[in-house]
């Protein structure tokens, strides 16, 4: 995901700003302040950031995640034969299987009730994640984002696609099919076209690498995500247990990887990717439990691949002699769950206890929720957390920014400012994220916590802003202003749709993926801990 995101940035250009603002931490020493005695390694939180790196390495590493056009040099080619990328602009869209016909839908048309209307919202998600397909080759392109209309000529088109991307876009096909939106049989037709291409792709011991150019199919980084990865096995799970007919495909996809070589013996904890090109494995970590990369970790332990200690050495709090995080942890003290040490402790604000985030977004907290029922499996812990990080994204919206709407998750930014990301600072470790717009999908992963309160606020954004468009809601709106970014994420579109789609068939996506033999060995896992005894 965070490779992902990566590219994102450099898409709308803010390339490396979450590490640039994150190297102006303190200097970099020989132990950090979270590490045990002995040689040094870079841990890091949900953004790919160490606070003590210096500049020029964070750079250098966020760079090397991020896209890398010259190595599509058959993609160059066949431009420079047509005239150029501006002249292969029109055959790209041309590959598009759909494209909306307005900017804009008329607010008044959109249904009244909260149950039509939510049902209407997974409708249009689904059409504009059906449209934004490589009809060739079933892949999902990046982002569309449109100029004063939806002229393609005018439109930005990222023609390439990311791990997590595909592996949402495979659990968002089974979602529209129990749905209703597909067909079995448009289903299969679907699938077969997206796994037919996820075998041609190139590899890495069985790992796909970040970035996919979808017109040519050549790979565009030499970056291969844990996160990213487990993003993609994650929809090959649910899957193989909803169409059987496809099944030995995905498991031979999902078999063929052994995540064990992300993982950091010494410091229990895994890597964020491997750097193909003699680089080797990243020195940076998922530290912090809770992340997005927390499926990553159940999966892994799921797989055999690593073992049950790695769940309890990620950090729900770091130490308090990182001052450099945005408040120090009360009651963090060393217990022990299921045999195995770990530490815990919260932060506070105003009467509310809660686990940080690393950056205060929502879909740090609640984007695994869309395949781990979290409160069911993990009420004492996960799931708790996630209600009271819901309930203070809401009161920060109004307390603090006096905004009527609320959810902060890295998106588009309105105007020029490209891709940001957004949160709540309070909720987050690392004081690096900004309050300053509003995203649908971070409503949406809240329907999963607070059902009643997130259908409001997404109806709400609907009435009151120009927001809503042909495929759903666009990425993200100014509140102050009403300024909206008229793009549309594969990413975010995929954790939207499939939000919906627990939310209206009773955790469908979520029950499939608690069925695979993989999350079986692993949920038991989550039952013992209390975050806040």
């Amino acid at each position: 995901m965070r490779g992902a995101l990566a590219g994102a940035i450099a898409a709308f250009g803010l390339c490396c700003a979450p590490l640039a603002a994150a190297a102006q931490g303190p200097a970099p020493s020989s132990v950090r302040c979270w590490e045990p005695a002995g040689p040094p390694a870079l841990a890091m939180g949900a953004a790919g950031i160490d606070v003590a790196a210096p500049p020029a390495e964070a750079r250098a590493l966020q760079l090397a995640m991020v896209a890398d056009i010259d190595l599509a040099p058959k993609k160059r080619k066949w431009e420079e034969s047509i005239g150029g990328r501006e002249a292969a602009k029109p055959r790209i869209h041309a590959r598009l299987a759909g494209w909306p016909s307005q900017l804009q839908v008329d607010r008044a048309t959109l249904p009244a009730t909260d149950d039509a209307f939510l049902w209407q919202l997974a409708r249009d998600t689904w059409r504009g994640l059906a449209a934004f397909t490589d009809r060739e080759n079933g892949l999902p392109i990046d982002h569309v984002r449109f100029v004063g209309g939806v002229d393609p000529d005018q439109s930005d088109i990222g023609d390439y696609a990311t791990t997590s991307s595909i592996g949402l876009h495979l659990a968002a096909s089974v979602a529209a099919h129990e749905l209703g939106f597909l067909t079995h049989e448009e289903l299969l037709a679907h699938l077969r076209r997206e796994l037919a291409t996820l075998e041609r792709l190139e590899t890495w011991r069985g790992f796909h690498f970040n970035f996919y150019d979808t017109t040519s199919l050549e790979r565009t980084s030499h970056f291969v995500s844990f996160v990213d990865s487990a993003w993609l096995a994650a929809g090959l799970m649910v899957l193989r247990q909803a169409v059987p007919e496809l099944a030995p495909v995905a498991t031979r996809l999902i078999e063929e990887r052994d995540y064990g070589v992300f993982w950091d013996a010494r410091q229990q904890q895994m890597s964020h990717g491997f750097f193909v090109d003699a680089r080797g494995r990243s020195p940076y970590h998922y530290a912090t439990l809770y992340t997005e990369a927390r499926v990553g970790s159940l999966i892994a332990i799921g797989k055999g691949d690593v073992p049950e200690s790695h769940w309890f050495h990620m950090l729900r709090t770091f130490p308090p002699d990182c001052e450099w995080q945005s408040q120090p942890p009360k009651q963090r003290r060393p217990k022990v769950v299921r045999g195995h040490g770990t530490t815990g402790g919260w932060y506070e604000w105003k009467d509310l206890r809660f686990v940080p985030s690393w950056g205060g977004s929502m879909f740090e907290a609640l984007m695994p929720t869309l395949f781990v029922d979290e409160r069911r499996y993990a009420p004492k812990s996960l799931g708790k957390n996630a209600e009271v990080h819901v309930e203070v994204q809401r009161r920060w919206a109004k307390e603090v920014l006096g905004w009527s709407v609320w959810g902060l998750s890295p998106a588009v930014a309105p105007g020029p400012d490209g891709y940001r990301e957004y949160g709540v600072p309070v909720l987050g470790t690392s004081k690096s994220y900004h309050d300053a717009a509003v995203t649908p999908h971070a409503v949406a992963l809240a329907l999963a916590v607070a059902p009643e309160a997130a259908t409001k606020a997404l109806h709400e954004l609907a009435q009151r802003y120009d927001v809503y468009g042909e495929f759903g809601f666009y990425d993200s709106v100014d509140p102050k202003t009403g300024e909206v970014a008229n793009a549309y994420l594969s990413l975010d579109q995929g954790m939207l749709f499939l939000a919906l789609a627990n939310h209206l068939k009773d955790g469908l996506v979520q029950k499939l993926f608690a069925a695979d033999p993989i999350a079986q060995r692993a949920l038991p896992i989550l039952a013992d801990e209390d975050f806040f005894e």
